[in-house]
């Protein structure tokens, strides 16, 4: 019998499904986020303040670009679990061809503007001069780079859509612990500062990109993928963008909508730009439970709703939530309560390490509300709704964010506290729209389907 990666989750236990999927997935997360969180304690530790700094500016910049494409990769892989769940064989094969093709258009659509941007975007950041250089010499590395890590993101993608999770772990782990070797070599054998980091990432996502490739061409499976069937299937296209363009135009509003936030951190000098990078990579782990369950919840939601088993997709969302939310409490109590520890691992500067703690002390609990968000937000694109979430973050983590930082800064206290909170303002804000949408447009109309 031919072996199988794939997993079908139309079928049997519920929560041992979505945890035997999640947890592979989130250590897949782990270390694909170590590749930027270890560029920024190698050169918080031994380049200096200005570079962590840097680093955290950059964030935002290669964000937007990853976000918009992150967009395009949930809608393929809506499409793919669905077809999965059908069983329409030769569609999902179309599909994958159609994918690869357009992913391939893209990064080098992404390398271009990209690379050609990055000086424009940091000059609407404010910048400061003494952070300038390195962001831009950073940033202009990381994009010759860029299309390595979108292929991996989408074949990565395509696998987890039909339930393997796994494999791409395995190639994460391999290529993160590269790029620790390689950070550490190029900084500080070779001496190459920041822009060593960026070497060291990109080198280190192509060889990811490579490693999935090569599985994906020389598979067995019905996701395989095959040179000479490149194609771009218009219908197939059109179902990817339908779902996968209002969660790029959202994602990429926002994370451009966060560099107006970051401008805002910027005034307050290169000191409290570090605290906040510092304090910013460690949200990004603790947010990591809350992404994974969306991508689980994403996956399972498409499979059943493929197979037409929509109370089943309810109970997958509710399930998502529940693991979510405790998992997420734990670790945000754990950061909470070693703040001074958990900052220290990006700088031996005592201010930094101080402005940090307060950040995490302050926003990290309102994390909880961010649980919500991201888990109906995969579940609803999961059933093929990716406008609704689409309008309330939006709304949420633009509009309302940024009038809140407008008043706060201009009109009633203009401190780097006040500033943070803008995050937690519109976490709250989305989950008491989102829940609401959820449960009025969706739960009661599948709850005895």
């Amino acid at each position: 019998m031919k072996q199988t990666h794939t997993k079908d989750m139309t079928s049997g236990p519920i929560a041992k499904q979505i945890l035997m999927f999640a947890i592979p997935l989130m250590l897949g997360n782990v270390f694909q986020m170590l590749y930027n969180t270890v560029d920024s304690v190698v050169v918080g530790k031994f380049v200096g303040t200005q570079a962590l700094a840097a680093i955290g500016n950059t964030t935002l910049i290669t964000n937007m670009a990853v976000f918009f494409f992150n967009g395009f990769a949930i809608g393929a892989g809506v499409v793919v679990g669905r077809l999965f769940g059908a069983r329409e064989t030769d569609r999902l094969h179309t599909a994958v061809e159609t994918i690869i093709t357009v992913t391939f258009i893209l990064a080098a659509a992404f390398t271009v503007i990209g690379y050609y941007g990055q000086d424009f975007l940091l000059h609407v950041m404010n910048t400061p001069a003494d952070v300038f250089p390195q962001a831009s010499t950073y940033l202009k590395i990381y994009f010759l780079g860029v299309s390595g890590l979108l292929v991996y993101n989408i074949g990565a993608g395509i696998l987890q859509a039909v339930g393997d999770s796994t494999r791409p772990l395995y190639f994460l782990i391999l290529t993160s612990l590269l790029n620790i070797v390689l950070d550490l070599v190029f900084v500080l054998v070779f001496h190459m500062g920041i822009g060593g980091a960026a070497w060291a990432t990109i080198i280190s996502q192509f060889i990811s990109a490579i490693l999935v490739m090569f599985l994906l061409v020389h598979t067995d499976d019905i996701y395989q993928f095959v040179w000479h069937d490149m194609c771009i299937d218009k219908e197939l296209l059109g179902q990817i963008l339908a779902i996968g363009l209002p969660a790029a135009i959202q994602s990429s509003i926002t994370a451009f909508s966060n560099i107006f936030v970051q401008s805002y951190v910027n005034y307050f000098g290169s000191v409290v730009m570090a605290g906040w990078a510092a304090y910013n990579k460690l949200n990004q782990f603790v947010m990591l439970p809350m992404q994974t369950m969306a991508m689980a919840a994403t996956t399972f939601v498409s499979q059943n709703m493929g197979a037409q088993n929509y109370k089943r997709a309810n109970q997958g969302t509710r399930t998502s939530l529940i693991f979510t939310e405790g998992i997420t409490f734990t670790i945000v109590t754990t950061v909470v309560l070693l703040s001074r520890q958990a900052a220290g691992l990006f700088t031996n500067d005592s201010q930094v390490v101080d402005i940090a703690s307060i950040f995490i002390r302050q926003n990290m609990y309102f994390l909880l509300f961010n649980c919500i968000n991201h888990v109906l937000a995969g579940a609803l694109r999961g059933r093929g709704d990716s406008r609704g979430p689409m309008i309330i973050m939006l709304i949420s983590f633009v509009a309302i964010r940024q009038v809140y930082l407008f008043i706060m800064s201009r009109f009633i206290s203009n401190t780097p506290q006040t500033i943070s909170f803008g995050y937690p303002v519109g976490w709250l804000c989305c989950a008491v729209i989102e829940l609401t949408y959820y449960f009025l447009k969706w739960n009661r109309k599948e709850k005895t389907g």
